[in-house]
Protein backbone atom coordinates (compact mmCIF):
# COMPACT_ATOMS: atom_id res chain seq x y z
CA UNK A 1 0.00 0.00 0.00
CA UNK A 2 1.36 3.32 -0.77
CA UNK A 3 -0.21 6.63 1.24
CA UNK A 4 1.12 8.73 3.55
CA UNK A 5 0.68 9.68 7.18
CA UNK A 6 1.53 12.55 8.80
CA UNK A 7 1.43 14.45 11.91
CA UNK A 8 2.66 18.04 12.90
CA UNK A 9 2.26 20.06 15.55
CA UNK A 10 2.86 24.40 15.91
CA UNK A 11 3.03 26.27 18.81
CA UNK A 12 0.17 27.74 18.58
CA UNK A 13 -2.06 25.07 18.28
CA UNK A 14 -3.11 22.39 20.93
CA UNK A 15 -4.63 20.18 18.14
CA UNK A 16 -2.43 17.67 15.97
CA UNK A 17 -3.52 17.81 12.41
CA UNK A 18 -3.52 14.30 11.24
CA UNK A 19 -2.86 14.30 7.06
CA UNK A 20 -4.02 11.11 4.97
CA UNK A 21 -3.19 10.95 1.41
CA UNK A 22 -3.63 7.99 -0.63
CA UNK A 23 -1.08 7.42 -3.34
CA UNK A 24 -2.81 4.63 -4.80
CA UNK A 25 -5.91 5.28 -5.77
CA UNK A 26 -9.21 3.36 -3.84
CA UNK A 27 -9.25 0.00 -3.82
CA UNK A 28 -10.51 -1.37 -0.67
CA UNK A 29 -12.42 0.37 2.31
CA UNK A 30 -10.50 0.59 5.79
CA UNK A 31 -10.73 1.61 8.75
CA UNK A 32 -7.67 3.21 10.45
CA UNK A 33 -7.32 4.45 14.14
CA UNK A 34 -4.24 6.42 15.49
CA UNK A 35 -3.70 7.33 18.94
CA UNK A 36 -0.74 9.61 20.36
CA UNK A 37 0.52 9.34 23.74
CA UNK A 38 2.67 12.08 25.35
CA UNK A 39 3.43 13.09 29.27
CA UNK A 40 1.00 15.84 29.17
CA UNK A 41 -0.72 15.64 25.81
CA UNK A 42 -3.04 12.54 24.68
CA UNK A 43 -5.21 12.66 21.19
CA UNK A 44 -7.36 9.95 19.59
CA UNK A 45 -8.40 10.32 15.98
CA UNK A 46 -10.25 7.59 14.24
CA UNK A 47 -10.61 7.77 10.56
CA UNK A 48 -13.80 5.43 8.91
CA UNK A 49 -14.69 5.14 5.22
CA UNK A 50 -11.02 5.46 4.22
CA UNK A 51 -10.50 4.13 0.41
CA UNK A 52 -6.73 2.87 1.24
CA UNK A 53 -4.79 -0.47 -0.38
CA UNK A 54 -4.01 -3.25 1.89
CA UNK A 55 -0.55 -3.76 1.10
CA UNK A 56 2.18 -1.19 2.27
CA UNK A 57 1.81 1.41 4.64
CA UNK A 58 4.32 4.40 4.86
CA UNK A 59 3.98 6.72 7.89
CA UNK A 60 6.41 9.93 8.45
CA UNK A 61 6.11 11.49 11.48
CA UNK A 62 7.31 15.25 12.10
CA UNK A 63 6.97 16.48 15.67
CA UNK A 64 9.55 18.19 17.62
CA UNK A 65 7.58 16.64 20.41
CA UNK A 66 8.34 13.05 21.64
CA UNK A 67 4.61 11.28 20.82
CA UNK A 68 3.96 7.82 20.49
CA UNK A 69 2.07 6.23 17.55
CA UNK A 70 -0.66 3.23 17.49
CA UNK A 71 -1.36 2.39 13.96
CA UNK A 72 -4.30 -0.10 13.90
CA UNK A 73 -5.89 -0.74 10.65
CA UNK A 74 -8.27 -3.28 8.46
CA UNK A 75 -9.59 -3.77 4.91
CA UNK A 76 -13.19 -4.21 4.87
CA UNK A 77 -12.48 -8.14 4.10
CA UNK A 78 -11.42 -8.36 6.94
CA UNK A 79 -14.07 -6.78 8.40
CA UNK A 80 -16.77 -8.38 6.65
CA UNK A 81 -18.35 -11.77 8.62
CA UNK A 82 -17.30 -14.91 6.92
CA UNK A 83 -20.18 -17.53 6.00
CA UNK A 84 -20.44 -19.78 9.20
CA UNK A 85 -20.28 -23.58 8.80
CA UNK A 86 -22.56 -23.52 11.32
CA UNK A 87 -25.86 -22.73 9.03
CA UNK A 88 -25.14 -25.40 6.61
CA UNK A 89 -24.57 -27.55 9.12
CA UNK A 90 -28.15 -27.20 10.58
CA UNK A 91 -29.94 -27.00 7.28
CA UNK A 92 -27.73 -29.98 6.73
CA UNK A 93 -29.95 -32.17 9.83
CA UNK A 94 -32.81 -30.74 8.98
CA UNK A 95 -33.02 -32.45 5.80
CA UNK A 96 -31.80 -35.78 7.23
CA UNK A 97 -34.73 -35.15 9.68
CA UNK A 98 -36.86 -34.25 6.85
CA UNK A 99 -35.83 -37.45 5.13
CA UNK A 100 -36.61 -40.02 7.59
CA UNK A 101 -39.60 -38.51 8.48
CA UNK A 102 -40.70 -38.80 4.68
CA UNK A 103 -39.18 -41.93 4.47
CA UNK A 104 -41.61 -43.12 7.98
CA UNK A 105 -44.39 -41.61 6.08
CA UNK A 106 -44.34 -43.01 2.50
CA UNK A 107 -43.88 -46.46 3.75
CA UNK A 108 -47.25 -46.17 6.11
CA UNK A 109 -48.50 -44.43 3.17
CA UNK A 110 -47.90 -48.01 1.04
CA UNK A 111 -48.87 -49.88 3.12
CA UNK A 112 -52.32 -48.20 4.51
CA UNK A 113 -53.07 -48.18 0.77
CA UNK A 114 -52.42 -52.06 0.64
CA UNK A 115 -54.96 -52.13 3.68
CA UNK A 116 -57.54 -49.50 1.94
CA UNK A 117 -57.93 -51.62 -0.95
CA UNK A 118 -59.19 -54.52 1.06
CA UNK A 119 -62.76 -53.18 1.13
CA UNK A 120 -62.04 -50.69 -1.30
CA UNK A 121 -61.11 -54.18 -4.12
CA UNK A 122 -63.45 -53.16 -6.20
CA UNK A 123 -63.32 -49.47 -6.59
CA UNK A 124 -59.94 -48.36 -6.58
CA UNK A 125 -60.98 -46.02 -9.26
CA UNK A 126 -63.31 -44.49 -7.20
CA UNK A 127 -60.51 -44.29 -4.26
CA UNK A 128 -57.72 -42.51 -6.87
CA UNK A 129 -61.13 -39.59 -7.32
CA UNK A 130 -61.80 -39.12 -4.16
CA UNK A 131 -58.22 -38.48 -3.01
CA UNK A 132 -57.54 -36.36 -6.34
CA UNK A 133 -60.49 -33.91 -6.02
CA UNK A 134 -60.95 -34.34 -2.00
CA UNK A 135 -57.74 -33.08 -1.39
CA UNK A 136 -58.11 -30.46 -3.90
CA UNK A 137 -60.83 -29.03 -0.87
CA UNK A 138 -58.88 -29.56 2.12
CA UNK A 139 -55.38 -28.23 0.47
CA UNK A 140 -57.73 -24.81 -0.22
CA UNK A 141 -59.44 -24.80 3.02
CA UNK A 142 -55.73 -24.58 5.32
CA UNK A 143 -54.66 -22.43 2.66
CA UNK A 144 -57.73 -20.11 3.58
CA UNK A 145 -56.83 -20.44 6.84
CA UNK A 146 -53.30 -19.42 6.62
CA UNK A 147 -54.04 -16.69 4.68
CA UNK A 148 -56.67 -15.37 7.83
CA UNK A 149 -53.68 -16.17 10.48
CA UNK A 150 -51.19 -14.27 7.93
CA UNK A 151 -49.17 -17.01 7.30
CA UNK A 152 -49.71 -16.82 3.68
CA UNK A 153 -49.63 -13.56 2.37
CA UNK A 154 -50.34 -11.82 -1.03
CA UNK A 155 -47.36 -11.32 -2.04
CA UNK A 156 -47.54 -15.40 -2.18
CA UNK A 157 -50.84 -15.49 -3.78
CA UNK A 158 -49.82 -13.35 -6.58
CA UNK A 159 -47.20 -15.50 -8.00
CA UNK A 160 -47.28 -16.41 -11.44
CA UNK A 161 -49.90 -19.58 -12.11
CA UNK A 162 -48.24 -20.76 -15.12
CA UNK A 163 -45.67 -22.86 -13.20
CA UNK A 164 -48.62 -24.28 -11.47
CA UNK A 165 -50.81 -24.84 -14.60
CA UNK A 166 -47.32 -27.02 -15.83
CA UNK A 167 -47.08 -29.32 -12.70
CA UNK A 168 -51.20 -30.14 -12.94
CA UNK A 169 -50.72 -30.61 -16.53
CA UNK A 170 -47.59 -32.87 -16.01
CA UNK A 171 -49.35 -34.89 -13.19
CA UNK A 172 -52.26 -35.58 -14.91
CA UNK A 173 -50.65 -36.75 -18.40
CA UNK A 174 -48.47 -39.07 -15.51
CA UNK A 175 -51.11 -40.30 -13.88
CA UNK A 176 -53.02 -41.06 -17.75
CA UNK A 177 -50.23 -42.27 -18.80
CA UNK A 178 -49.35 -44.55 -15.94
CA UNK A 179 -52.93 -46.34 -15.70
CA UNK A 180 -52.54 -46.95 -19.45
CA UNK A 181 -49.30 -48.94 -19.04
CA UNK A 182 -49.97 -50.51 -16.08
CA UNK A 183 -52.98 -52.24 -17.79
CA UNK A 184 -51.05 -53.88 -19.95
CA UNK A 185 -47.90 -54.28 -17.53
CA UNK A 186 -47.41 -57.29 -15.50
CA UNK A 187 -47.79 -56.39 -11.92
CA UNK A 188 -44.06 -57.08 -10.55
CA UNK A 189 -42.37 -54.98 -14.43
CA UNK A 190 -43.82 -51.46 -12.73
CA UNK A 191 -42.20 -50.91 -9.73
CA UNK A 192 -39.15 -51.60 -11.92
CA UNK A 193 -40.20 -49.64 -14.56
CA UNK A 194 -40.82 -46.59 -12.08
CA UNK A 195 -37.46 -46.59 -10.80
CA UNK A 196 -36.42 -44.60 -14.38
CA UNK A 197 -37.97 -41.89 -11.84
CA UNK A 198 -34.76 -41.43 -10.21
CA UNK A 199 -32.80 -40.89 -14.01
CA UNK A 200 -35.50 -38.21 -14.97
CA UNK A 201 -35.20 -36.25 -11.94
CA UNK A 202 -31.47 -36.28 -12.44
CA UNK A 203 -31.66 -34.85 -15.90
CA UNK A 204 -34.38 -32.62 -15.64
CA UNK A 205 -32.47 -31.18 -12.62
CA UNK A 206 -29.63 -30.70 -14.66
CA UNK A 207 -31.32 -29.14 -17.82
CA UNK A 208 -34.52 -27.11 -16.76
CA UNK A 209 -32.52 -26.15 -13.17
CA UNK A 210 -29.10 -25.66 -14.48
CA UNK A 211 -27.86 -27.63 -11.28
CA UNK A 212 -24.17 -29.92 -11.54
CA UNK A 213 -23.74 -33.58 -10.06
CA UNK A 214 -20.44 -34.83 -9.17
CA UNK A 215 -19.18 -38.57 -10.23
CA UNK A 216 -20.49 -40.30 -6.95
CA UNK A 217 -23.21 -38.56 -7.11
CA UNK A 218 -24.71 -39.69 -10.19
CA UNK A 219 -23.28 -43.13 -9.91
CA UNK A 220 -24.92 -43.50 -6.20
CA UNK A 221 -28.29 -42.70 -8.35
CA UNK A 222 -27.88 -45.63 -10.87
CA UNK A 223 -27.21 -48.06 -8.13
CA UNK A 224 -30.04 -46.84 -5.76
CA UNK A 225 -32.28 -47.70 -8.93
CA UNK A 226 -30.15 -51.16 -9.51
CA UNK A 227 -30.57 -51.94 -6.01
CA UNK A 228 -34.81 -51.54 -6.06
CA UNK A 229 -34.82 -53.60 -9.39
CA UNK A 230 -33.03 -56.03 -7.49
CA UNK A 231 -35.07 -56.22 -4.47
CA UNK A 232 -38.57 -55.66 -5.99
CA UNK A 233 -37.92 -58.53 -8.86
CA UNK A 234 -36.36 -61.03 -6.39
CA UNK A 235 -38.59 -64.08 -7.30
CA UNK A 236 -39.47 -63.12 -10.32
CA UNK A 237 -38.52 -64.60 -13.71
CA UNK A 238 -36.85 -61.23 -15.19
CA UNK A 239 -36.01 -62.98 -18.54
CA UNK A 240 -39.97 -63.80 -19.14
CA UNK A 241 -41.28 -60.77 -17.16
CA UNK A 242 -41.95 -58.79 -20.43
CA UNK A 243 -42.24 -61.52 -22.86
CA UNK A 244 -45.05 -61.29 -24.94
CA UNK A 245 -45.31 -57.36 -23.91
CA UNK A 246 -46.05 -55.05 -26.75
CA UNK A 247 -42.54 -52.76 -25.91
CA UNK A 248 -44.94 -48.92 -26.40
CA UNK A 249 -46.65 -50.19 -22.87
CA UNK A 250 -42.88 -50.09 -20.86
CA UNK A 251 -42.24 -47.26 -22.74
CA UNK A 252 -45.33 -45.00 -21.66
CA UNK A 253 -44.77 -46.31 -18.25
CA UNK A 254 -41.25 -45.03 -18.48
CA UNK A 255 -42.72 -41.51 -19.62
CA UNK A 256 -45.18 -41.31 -17.17
CA UNK A 257 -42.44 -41.54 -14.89
CA UNK A 258 -40.49 -38.94 -17.07
CA UNK A 259 -43.91 -36.57 -16.48
CA UNK A 260 -43.94 -36.67 -12.63
CA UNK A 261 -40.34 -36.10 -12.20
CA UNK A 262 -40.53 -33.32 -14.49
CA UNK A 263 -43.57 -31.83 -12.30
CA UNK A 264 -41.58 -31.91 -8.92
CA UNK A 265 -39.19 -30.17 -11.11
CA UNK A 266 -41.10 -27.62 -11.42
CA UNK A 267 -42.13 -27.44 -7.88
CA UNK A 268 -38.40 -27.30 -6.73
CA UNK A 269 -38.50 -24.00 -9.29
CA UNK A 270 -41.21 -22.45 -7.95
CA UNK A 271 -39.40 -22.53 -4.74
CA UNK A 272 -36.31 -21.23 -5.83
CA UNK A 273 -38.55 -18.42 -7.72
CA UNK A 274 -40.37 -16.97 -5.08
CA UNK A 275 -37.57 -16.78 -3.18
CA UNK A 276 -36.00 -14.19 -5.58
CA UNK A 277 -39.77 -12.86 -6.03
CA UNK A 278 -40.51 -12.35 -2.36
CA UNK A 279 -37.39 -11.15 -1.93
CA UNK A 280 -35.76 -13.49 -0.09
CA UNK A 281 -38.65 -15.36 1.88
CA UNK A 282 -39.68 -18.32 0.83
CA UNK A 283 -43.49 -19.25 -0.25
CA UNK A 284 -45.67 -21.43 1.99
CA UNK A 285 -45.84 -24.85 0.79
CA UNK A 286 -49.70 -25.09 0.65
CA UNK A 287 -49.86 -22.40 -1.65
CA UNK A 288 -47.80 -24.81 -4.19
CA UNK A 289 -49.87 -27.55 -2.91
CA UNK A 290 -53.13 -25.88 -3.07
CA UNK A 291 -52.70 -24.63 -6.76
CA UNK A 292 -50.61 -27.68 -8.06
CA UNK A 293 -53.42 -30.24 -6.90
CA UNK A 294 -55.97 -27.63 -8.32
CA UNK A 295 -54.53 -27.30 -11.50
CA UNK A 296 -54.48 -31.29 -11.72
CA UNK A 297 -57.70 -31.70 -10.85
CA UNK A 298 -58.97 -29.58 -13.25
CA UNK A 299 -57.20 -31.79 -16.17
CA UNK A 300 -57.65 -34.85 -14.76
CA UNK A 301 -61.76 -34.00 -14.96
CA UNK A 302 -60.76 -33.04 -18.65
CA UNK A 303 -59.85 -36.38 -19.18
CA UNK A 304 -62.49 -38.46 -17.55
CA UNK A 305 -63.87 -40.07 -19.94
CA UNK A 306 -60.70 -41.95 -21.47
CA UNK A 307 -59.22 -42.90 -17.43
CA UNK A 308 -62.12 -44.39 -16.88
CA UNK A 309 -62.42 -46.37 -20.02
CA UNK A 310 -58.79 -47.83 -19.27
CA UNK A 311 -60.31 -49.30 -16.03
CA UNK A 312 -62.42 -51.02 -17.75
CA UNK A 313 -65.42 -48.81 -16.81
CA UNK A 314 -67.82 -47.27 -19.75
CA UNK A 315 -68.62 -43.43 -19.04
CA UNK A 316 -72.25 -43.98 -18.95
CA UNK A 317 -71.63 -46.27 -16.07
CA UNK A 318 -69.38 -43.84 -14.07
CA UNK A 319 -72.20 -41.96 -12.13
CA UNK A 320 -73.45 -45.48 -11.09
CA UNK A 321 -70.24 -47.08 -10.29
CA UNK A 322 -69.08 -43.97 -8.31
CA UNK A 323 -72.44 -43.94 -6.48
CA UNK A 324 -71.41 -47.92 -5.74
CA UNK A 325 -68.06 -46.61 -4.52
CA UNK A 326 -69.32 -44.37 -1.98
CA UNK A 327 -71.76 -47.05 -0.56
CA UNK A 328 -68.79 -49.18 0.20
CA UNK A 329 -66.55 -46.00 1.48
CA UNK A 330 -69.12 -45.24 3.72
CA UNK A 331 -69.58 -48.85 4.42
CA UNK A 332 -73.37 -48.54 3.83
CA UNK A 333 -75.96 -49.86 1.52
CA UNK A 334 -75.74 -52.77 -0.83
CA UNK A 335 -72.32 -52.59 -1.03
CA UNK A 336 -71.70 -53.30 2.42
CA UNK A 337 -71.36 -56.54 2.40
CA UNK A 338 -67.95 -56.68 0.74
CA UNK A 339 -66.96 -53.68 2.68
CA UNK A 340 -65.58 -54.82 6.02
CA UNK A 341 -62.65 -52.00 7.61
CA UNK A 342 -64.29 -49.15 5.72
CA UNK A 343 -64.52 -46.29 6.51
CA UNK A 344 -61.63 -46.77 8.64
CA UNK A 345 -59.28 -48.09 7.06
CA UNK A 346 -59.72 -45.65 3.36
CA UNK A 347 -59.42 -42.93 5.96
CA UNK A 348 -56.58 -43.72 7.34
CA UNK A 349 -55.03 -44.15 3.73
CA UNK A 350 -55.99 -40.60 2.96
CA UNK A 351 -54.61 -39.03 6.19
CA UNK A 352 -51.05 -40.82 5.83
CA UNK A 353 -51.48 -39.75 2.01
CA UNK A 354 -52.05 -35.79 2.44
CA UNK A 355 -49.13 -35.88 4.79
CA UNK A 356 -46.79 -37.95 2.72
CA UNK A 357 -47.67 -35.53 -0.06
CA UNK A 358 -46.71 -32.79 2.49
CA UNK A 359 -43.77 -34.10 3.07
CA UNK A 360 -42.52 -35.07 0.11
CA UNK A 361 -43.08 -31.20 -0.80
CA UNK A 362 -41.40 -29.94 2.13
CA UNK A 363 -38.28 -32.31 1.20
CA UNK A 364 -38.19 -30.90 -1.97
CA UNK A 365 -38.17 -26.97 -0.38
CA UNK A 366 -35.01 -27.69 1.62
CA UNK A 367 -33.40 -29.89 -0.57
CA UNK A 368 -33.92 -30.59 -3.67
CA UNK A 369 -36.09 -33.16 -5.82
CA UNK A 370 -33.12 -35.54 -7.04
CA UNK A 371 -33.37 -36.08 -3.20
CA UNK A 372 -37.36 -36.62 -2.39
CA UNK A 373 -36.68 -39.13 -4.80
CA UNK A 374 -33.97 -41.15 -3.30
CA UNK A 375 -36.13 -41.30 0.03
CA UNK A 376 -39.26 -42.60 -1.96
CA UNK A 377 -36.83 -44.82 -3.44
CA UNK A 378 -35.24 -46.33 -0.57
CA UNK A 379 -39.09 -46.52 0.81
CA UNK A 380 -39.96 -49.35 -2.04
CA UNK A 381 -37.87 -52.07 -0.07
CA UNK A 382 -39.05 -50.95 2.92
CA UNK A 383 -42.85 -51.21 2.04
CA UNK A 384 -42.28 -54.88 0.51
CA UNK A 385 -40.84 -56.17 3.83
CA UNK A 386 -43.34 -54.35 6.00
CA UNK A 387 -46.26 -55.64 3.68
CA UNK A 388 -44.14 -59.52 3.81
CA UNK A 389 -45.40 -59.87 7.45
CA UNK A 390 -48.64 -61.02 8.76
CA UNK A 391 -51.09 -57.86 8.70
CA UNK A 392 -54.46 -56.91 10.04
CA UNK A 393 -56.91 -57.99 6.73
CA UNK A 394 -53.36 -59.50 5.62
CA UNK A 395 -53.13 -62.40 7.69
CA UNK A 396 -50.69 -64.12 5.41
CA UNK A 397 -47.59 -62.66 4.80
CA UNK A 398 -44.94 -63.25 2.34
CA UNK A 399 -41.55 -64.76 2.16
CA UNK A 400 -38.75 -62.72 0.59
CA UNK A 401 -35.63 -64.15 -1.48
CA UNK A 402 -32.03 -63.90 -0.87
CA UNK A 403 -32.37 -61.06 -3.93
CA UNK A 404 -34.66 -58.96 -1.72
CA UNK A 405 -31.12 -58.66 1.27
CA UNK A 406 -29.01 -58.18 -2.22
CA UNK A 407 -30.90 -55.53 -3.54
CA UNK A 408 -31.69 -53.62 -0.01
CA UNK A 409 -27.66 -53.75 0.18
CA UNK A 410 -27.16 -52.35 -3.52
CA UNK A 411 -29.98 -49.59 -2.16
CA UNK A 412 -27.87 -48.60 0.87
CA UNK A 413 -24.29 -48.61 -0.87
CA UNK A 414 -25.50 -45.94 -3.73
CA UNK A 415 -27.18 -43.88 -1.05
CA UNK A 416 -23.55 -43.87 0.95
CA UNK A 417 -21.90 -43.06 -2.68
CA UNK A 418 -24.06 -40.30 -2.98
CA UNK A 419 -23.97 -39.16 0.19
CA UNK A 420 -19.98 -39.35 0.58
CA UNK A 421 -18.05 -36.00 1.66
CA UNK A 422 -17.54 -33.48 -1.53
CA UNK A 423 -14.47 -31.44 -1.39
CA UNK A 424 -14.38 -27.84 0.28
CA UNK A 425 -14.73 -25.58 -2.58
CA UNK A 426 -18.03 -26.25 -4.58
CA UNK A 427 -19.80 -24.00 -6.90
CA UNK A 428 -23.48 -23.17 -5.68
CA UNK A 429 -24.90 -24.62 -8.31
CA UNK A 430 -23.38 -28.10 -7.09
CA UNK A 431 -26.09 -30.36 -5.70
Amino acid sequence: MAFTLKSSFHATSSQPRLLIRNLNGPKSRSFISASLHSPSLHRSTSINDSNLTHRYTSILLSSPRNFNFTVRASTAAENTPQPSSSASSSNRQLIVVTSAITILVAVVDRVLYKLALVPMKPYPFFLAQLTTFGYVVIYFSVLYTRYRMGIVTDEMLSLPKLPFVAIGVLEALSLASGMAAAAMLPGPAIPILNQTLLVWQLAFSAIILGRKYYLNQIAGCLLVAIGVVVAVASGSNAGQMLSGVDFVWPAIMIASCGFLAAASIFKEFVFIDAKKRLKGNSVDIFVVNSFGSGFQALFVLLVLPFLSNLKGIPFAELPSYLKSGVGCFLNMGTSAPGCDGAPLLPLLYIASNMAFNISVLRLIKISSGVVAALVLTLSVPLSIYILSLPLPYLPTGASLSPFFLCGSVILVLGLILYNLPQPAKQNSNMA
